[in-house]
This record gives C-alpha cells, structure tokens and sequence, in this order.
C-alpha cells in the first residue's frame, strides 16, 4: 500500500518562509512525479509545483517566482520551499505522487496559516 504524508506546516508571519515535506512509502516501482496543490479558503484544490522522474519543475503562475519544489537524492521526498509569505497564501497544502503506471496518490495535507 502506498503512503504519502505531508509536514511542515503552521502558523509563519508575513513575509517569513516555511518549508513542507512530502514523503511517500510502500510497494513502489518507480516515481513518476510529485506535485503540490493548495486549497485556499472558499476555493477548490489548485495545483501549484510539480517535478517530475527527470527532475524538471514547473510553476503555476500565481507562485513561480516565490516557490520551490525540490526532491531528496532517493526521490522519496519532495519539498516545497515557500519564500515572502503571504496572508493570501493561507491554505491547506496537499501532495499528490504519481507512481508507477500512472496511478496517483493524495496525502491529507498540512496547514500553513500566515499571519500579517
């Protein structure tokens, strides 16, 4: 059975950074790609990084240039380096791993709450 577990999240002032981790475990074959998403107050579940077998990343719009998505040498572990938090960025982040023949797996999230 696979796993896949957030951290690192809380409660961080304005302006400060945090950085979250995902892990994910089990009977796996090989990592296709890790994502992160948020879900904000009110709204749906957005997708905001992902990086994929060959390391490349990639950015929604409203983050690219304050967020980081990064991996361990293992590939079991994904981060999200957050920078110049905002209030607005409040939220839950989620993980989502694709494994093996493209089955996907959700964590159940960590709140960030950014205080002004």
């Amino acid at each position: 059975q696979v796993q896949v577990a957030e951290s690192g999240g809380g409660l961080v002032m304005a302006g400060e950074s945090v950085t979250l981790s995902c892990t994910i475990s089990g009977s796996i074959a090989y990592i296709r790609a890790m994502a992160w998403y948020r879900q904000l107050p009110g709204e749906q579940r957005n997708w905001i990084a992902t990086i994929n077998i060959f390391g490349h990343t990639s950015y929604a719009d409203s983050v690219k240039d304050r967020f980081t998505i990064s991996r361990n040498n293992a590939k079991t572990t994904a981060y999200l380096r957050s920078n110049s938090l905002k209030p607005e960025d409040t939220g839950v982040y989620y993980c989502y791993a694709v494994v093996d023949a493209e089955n996907g797996y959700w964590g159940l999230g960590t709140q960030v709450t950014v205080s002004s």
